[in-house]
């Protein structure tokens, strides 16, 4: 596995890979070196997040390799397919994937996504249109839901 350290709007960023694909993109919590040189196997990764950041990507073109079980590779090919700049509800979610009862289960495989970003869990509000629970912290979430916004709040002063 390759990885690297890239810096972004909300913290430093790790990227894990290999040439089967990204396995995991995390938020860090804590200041750490950024990659001098990012790894061939990783680093489209790295520039689409950047093209992402910069608001001149919406969706990633990227190979994909997450480890989960069955039904959280479910979920997580059902968040992929929440378009940029809109939501869904866990209740949402749980109906299109077939079980209206699964809504725990979903809300727990969507918390174990390991594609920050790539795979758009922060896109997922709740019923009442709530900022519910996030990996990264719901001042992430928040900062992403309105770094995809159509509507940009303008500044008064």
């Amino acid at each position: 596995m390759e990885s690297c350290i890239i810096k972004s709007p909300l913290g430093f960023t790790k990227i894990i890979g290999n040439v089967d694909g990204i396995t995991s993109v995390t938020v860090l919590n804590s200041e750490e070196k950024i990659t001098d040189i990012i790894p061939v196997e990783i680093e489209d990764c790295a520039i689409q997040l950047h093209e992402y950041f910069k608001g001149e990507r919406k969706q990633f073109n990227l190979k994909l390799n997450a480890s989960g079980t069955d039904f959280q590779k479910r979920v997580w090919h059902a968040l992929e397919q929440i378009p940029y700049g809109k939501t869904t509800s866990y209740l949402e979610l749980s109906k299109q994937l077939g079980d209206v009862k699964a809504i725990r289960a979903v809300a727990n495989a969507n918390g174990k996504n390991p594609l920050w970003i790539i795979v758009p869990c922060h896109r997922v509000i709740g019923s009442n249109g709530s900022l519910t629970g996030y990996a990264g912290g719901l001042h992430r979430k928040q900062w992403l839901l309105e770094h995809e916004s159509p509507y940009k709040q303008q500044s008064l002063f």
